[in-house]
């Protein structure tokens, strides 16, 4: 049933479930996906091979499939372990990193996205290439903002079934009819390699945990990771020290604080194509 998110009690089940997250992602997100992961309570499991992702898959509570860097024997990979996730009815998180550089990226991402992904996560450029709408993105850097693709990514959510959630300078997470925002981070996050490859393994260890309202779930990751890249950045004098203390900030992250990080819109009614923006 939909729910309020509540990050402050989602993160505690999460810690109590320590879920399997199975991360087939790039070379550069490998490690920081997992010292993430283990710092906000979850298990990390990181696998590309196709011998063995479908018995990964099925091990997990969720799985990540993330194109950073791609190649024929990790794309037939991903595919593999999505339709591995997807006959085990296992929540997946597709990361469609810099999918508007090459042709070969978007091909990858459109066999990904037939097979139904349980959440998207992406900056606001790769999400609008997904939408289908011109986009532009200079590799991994977003060169639209989060509010300028609201509503392209309320179709996109609408057309594939996903919960969409875009990242930037603030967070829109939405299914189609539900949208909410999420505001807080630092820009020294985006300063420091893989942590947005990094955020989708929190997702998905969210999803996981909740089991029950993906929306809420994604919103509840954003929220907690955003609360952390804001403390984190008190005690930080640039990239370096932020990474540390990001990891340490997300290891004693507590509740207070952060269900008030989330701002609801009012549910759409059929046919409202009203753009999406944060209300009052």
């Amino acid at each position: 049933m939909p729910s309020e998110p509540s990050p402050a009690a989602d993160l505690a089940r999460l810690r109590d479930t320590a879920p399997l997250i199975h991360n087939i992602t790039n070379l550069v997100a490998m490690t920081p996906t997992a010292n993430v992961l283990l710092a906000v309570g979850a298990s990390p499991a990181m696998g590309h091979a196709r011998e063995e992702v479908a018995d990964l898959t099925a091990l997990a509570g969720a799985l990540t499939v993330n194109i950073g860097t791609p190649s024929p024997h990790w794309a037939e990979a991903m595919v593999e372990a999505a339709e591995a996730a997807g006959a085990r009815a296992t929540p997946w998180v597709l990361d469609p990193v810099a999918v508007g550089a090459t042709p070969y990226r978007r091909r990858t991402a459109g066999e990904l996205l037939a097979r139904q992904p349980t959440v998207i996560r992406g900056n606001a450029s790769e999400i609008r290439t997904l939408a289908a709408e011109q986009g532009s993105g200079r590799g991994v850097d977003s060169t639209d903002s989060t509010r300028a693709v609201a509503e392209e990514a309320r179709r996109l959510a609408e057309r594939t079934g996903s919960v969409v959630a875009v990242t930037g300078e603030a967070d829109l997470v939405t299914d189609g009819p539900r949208a909410f925002w999420v505001h807080g981070g630092d820009p020294l996050m985006a300063r420091v390699t893989a942590l947005g490859c990094a955020l989708t393994g929190v997702v998905a260890a969210f999803v996981a945990a909740e089991g029950d309202d993906t929306l809420a779930a994604t919103a509840s990751a954003l929220a907690c990771y955003a609360a952390a890249g804001e403390q984190a950045a008190e005690h930080a004098c640039g990239p370096g020290s932020f990474s540390g203390h990001f990891l340490d900030t997300l290891y004693g992250l507590t509740g207070a604080g952060l269900d008030e990080r989330l701002a609801a819109e009012p549910a759409r009614a059929a046919g409202d194509t009203t753009a999406a923006g944060p209300r009052g």
